[in-house]
């Protein structure tokens, strides 16, 4: 991963109708992407789709929204773990208890559906280095916490929530136990998100997008860089640090040694 200049660490690239075509684009202008997709039929789609890009890191995915509403069964949900048991990547993946966006009633089939999956990881072993989450956690970061300790995977993986919305208790816990944040531009749209954001320790800050807007669509790698610059730009007046240089290193430093899956 030479050469790099920005690394987008939450980005449903698969989403995308020109995926190839956009991770190609993306190595050329030096972005790297960490590719969640949300079921796991889509984790080996993507891999088989993009499997020679090599600026492309692909995830595992168990979205809570697909688990809540029965778009992934159980059986899916053992496919997830199954897979997270040997990937190094896994993605997306937690847990969202919003009566916005899953039915009354979800959550708990949503926690054992996450359970089984953080217990594959903290049980399996990856091809090299620790194993990489990211982490849907929306008025659930607590029970997120909860799961992750009590299956060991904040000892044994690195734990990425992405666009942390919890409470600043859950803030707080998820700092003090070594977890990693990735913030896009939707997040620092709201004034909590900004001062999260600013609270958050440098040496475990990451940018992501959460691109695209809507699946099966044409996109681009400018539009995903043109993202992340505008988050560089805000992050950078908020902390009053060099952003860009210091999440870069942070992300490859979690991503460049391992395998592509």
């Amino acid at each position: 991963m030479e050469g790099l200049r920005l690394v987008d660490m939450h980005c449903h690239l698969d989403f995308m109708s020109n995926a190839a075509e956009v991770a190609a684009d993306a190595a050329q202008q030096g972005l790297a992407i960490f590719a969640t997709t949300v079921t796991p039929q889509g984790y080996e789609r993507a891999c088989g789709d993009l499997a020679c890009h090599s600026n492309v890191r692909i995830g595992v995915g168990l979205h809570p929204w697909w688990v809540a509403d029965g778009r992934c069964t159980w059986a899916d949900v053992e496919q997830a773990a199954a897979l997270a048991r040997e990937a190094r990547y896994v993605g997306e993946v937690g847990l969202d208890f919003s009566p916005k966006h899953v039915p009354d009633g979800s959550n708990e089939s949503q926690v054992k559906a996450f359970a089984k999956v953080v217990r594959a990881c903290a049980d399996g072993t990856a091809v090299t280095g620790p194993k990489l989450l990211s982490i849907h956690s929306v008025r659930s970061a607590g029970t997120v916490l909860d799961v992750l300790q009590e299956s060991g995977c904040l000892e044994t993986c690195r734990c990425i929530f992405h666009w942390f919305s919890g409470t600043s208790d859950e803030l707080h816990r998820a700092v003090k136990a070594g977890c990693w944040f990735s913030i896009n531009e939707m997040m620092l749209a709201t004034r909590r998100g900004r001062e999260y954001a600013r609270q958050l320790p440098l040496d475990k800050l990451l940018l992501e997008t959460d691109l695209p807007p809507q699946q099966d669509a044409p996109f681009s790698a400018e539009a995903i860089i043109s993202s992340l610059e505008r988050t560089v730009e805000q992050l950078e007046a908020i902390k009053k640090a060099d952003v860009r240089s210091i999440t870069t290193q942070n992300a490859l430093e979690l991503l460049q040694t391992a395998p592509t899956r």
